[in-house]
């Protein structure tokens, strides 16, 4: 019976699952979710309660990229890995990207624009990144390392005819795309389940809290929002995620060369009760359904959603029993060969049966023609094998120091790069930071351009419109703009109900945006009123 521990890792969640194969049978011998702070102390529990300390593990990579490029399908397979090599290398010259730091991965399936193409689904990540995986799991039995948007339709139940969208809305959301039961298409969508947690925990303070609130969070649909607005405090931190994903997802079904039939929903969301509902009323009325594993009975001995909880994992599991696509693995084992020589010479010679004094003696002649000629044999022999062995111990020497002096060159040359990168992130780092402080300058000097065009007829128009409506025993002294639309008017006059006219006609008339009017308290001088109205431009 094969055994793999499945662990899907987010930033805050591990999701775990561990799956026995027997033949074509299938069973989940353990599984669960961990709120982690200690990443090593996590992995460490999960594998002591799940008794997996000797089977393979299987982890997801992450921020990996993707990339489309399209092939003749006329080209051996020699001459298609050099074409997606050199397309790839094209796209980092491009893109500025620097192709000896990224580890890649293609998946080859027909083009269903053009039936004479192939289209490659480019997967890479930063080499870094998956030796911090290998280094987290260091001293475990890592097997796969995989992208969970290539695994993830493992657990699917797919139909050949049917063409269906993977929405897996984790952390960050990934919409893996299926023409019949192969993957045609990937799309990463921001937005995602850690938005959501993260709203609630800066609430709670607590980021288990916040789980469990999504999960005994529901959602209604149109015809029961009355109910949803008395129903949860928090959904005011859920429902504009899930819109937004609903949304993307609606776009790329939209432009999709074919019929999408259906939409399964797993990930982390998925535990939001009536999510399928949800995303289905978007989606105006494509069957949506929430992603089960397809060899799990669904019966009322059995919580579905539990499982439906560590889709992630479980589908991580079956990539490292053999299940799904067997190229997309990012793992690199290497295997070290030792040489062992052991040479070994046992030259015995015959003693006599006679005694001498109670002890075996020695039975030979030196004088003795047959002796000499043996004793010059075994000379030969032993003298040919000391040259041999002296020979080869020289030759793994001098093999041990060229390796050596090779792994010295390569790790002098590392490190040269390394230190290359590193002068050229500086120099990238600050052309980044003089773009930003010139486009920074620029929209500034924008912004002040355009507030000046905007303003720049409006205090001549804003003199004429006061011309025609000033009483004539108002007397103005004054009139400024102090910043924007702000107008400051000083006035006075022998009557203070010319003043309080003065006013209304400012509002009434539109001189001023009327909401904006305001004045201040009457001061009489000699015979004299005076008063002071600001408002804003309309």
């Amino acid at each position: 019976m094969a055994s793999c521990l499945g662990v899907y890792i987010d930033k805050n969640i591990i999701k775990y699952a561990k799956i026995s194969r027997e033949k074509d049978d299938l069973k989940v011998d353990a599984f669960g979710i961990k709120i982690y702070s200690n990443f090593q102390e996590t992995i460490n529990q999960i594998i002591s309660e799940t008794f997996s300390f000797k089977d393979p593990i299987s982890v997801n990579i992450s921020d990996e990229m993707y990339n489309y490029f399209y092939m003749s399908d006329l080209l051996n397979k020699k001459d298609l890995a050099k074409a997606i090599d050199t397309e790839f290398e094209s796209l980092c010259v491009e893109k500025q990207y620097n192709p000896n730091a990224l580890e890649s991965r293609y998946v080859l399936v027909n083009d269903q624009n053009d039936k004479e193409k192939i289209k490659v689904i480019h997967v890479s990540e930063n080499k870094m990144k998956i030796t911090k995986i290998l280094q987290d799991f260091e001293g475990k039995k890592l097997e796969a390392v995989t992208p969970i948007s290539l695994s993830i339709p493992n657990i699917a139940n797919l139909n050949s005819k049917e063409n269906a969208i993977i929405v897996n809305i984790e952390d960050t959301t990934v919409v893996t795309t299926l023409v019949g039961e192969k993957i045609y298409d990937i799309q990463n969508i921001p937005a995602g389940a850690s938005q959501i947690l993260d709203a609630i925990n800066s609430k709670e303070n607590s980021y288990l809290k916040a789980y469990e609130i999504c999960k005994n969070t529901t959602i209604y649909t149109m015809e029961g929002r009355d109910l949803q607005e008395q129903e949860s405090s928090y959904l005011e931190d859920i429902i504009p995620t899930l819109y937004t994903i609903a949304s993307q997802v609606k776009d790329i079904i939209n432009a999709s060369l074919f019929k999408i039939n259906k939409v399964y929903i797993t990930g982390t969301a998925s535990v939001i009760n009536n999510i399928d509902l949800y995303f289905e009323e978007i989606l105006n009325g494509i069957d949506c359904q929430i992603l089960k594993p397809f060899f799990i009975e669904d019966t009322p001995k059995i919580n579905m959603k539990d499982y439906i909880e560590v889709n992630s994992a479980i589908s991580l599991a079956l990539q490292g029993l053999g299940y799904g696509l067997k190229n997309v693995n990012f793992n690199k084992k290497s295997f070290g060969e030792q040489l062992r020589i052991a040479l070994t010479s046992d030259v015995t010679i015959g003693k006599s049966k006679g005694k001498s004094n109670g002890k075996n003696k020695i039975n030979f002649s030196l004088d003795t023609p047959k002796v000499k000629q043996w004793i010059m044999r075994e000379f030969a022999g032993v003298l040919i094998l000391t040259v041999l062995y002296i020979g080869i111990v020289e030759y793994i020497n001098f093999e041990l120091k060229n390796k050596e002096d090779s792994i010295e060159a390569t790790r002098t040359d590392i490190n040269k790069q390394i230190s290359l990168i590193d002068k050229d992130k500086e120099k990238v780092d600050a052309k980044t930071s003089e773009y930003t402080t010139l486009t920074t300058n620029l929209q500034n000097a924008t912004d002040a351009l355009n507030d000046k065009n905007i303003y720049k007829n409006s205090i001549t128009t804003l003199l004429s419109e006061i011309m025609y409506v000033i009483p004539k025993e108002v007397q103005l002294t004054s009139i400024e703009n102090p910043s924007g639309k702000k107008i400051v008017i000083n006035a006075q006059s022998s009557k203070y109900e010319q003043l309080a006219y003065f006013k209304a006609l400012l509002k009434s008339k539109g001189v001023l945006e009327p909401t904006s009017v305001v004045s201040s308290e009457a001061v009489k001088e000699s015979s004299l009123v005076k008063i002071v109205i600001e408002g804003d431009l309309p």
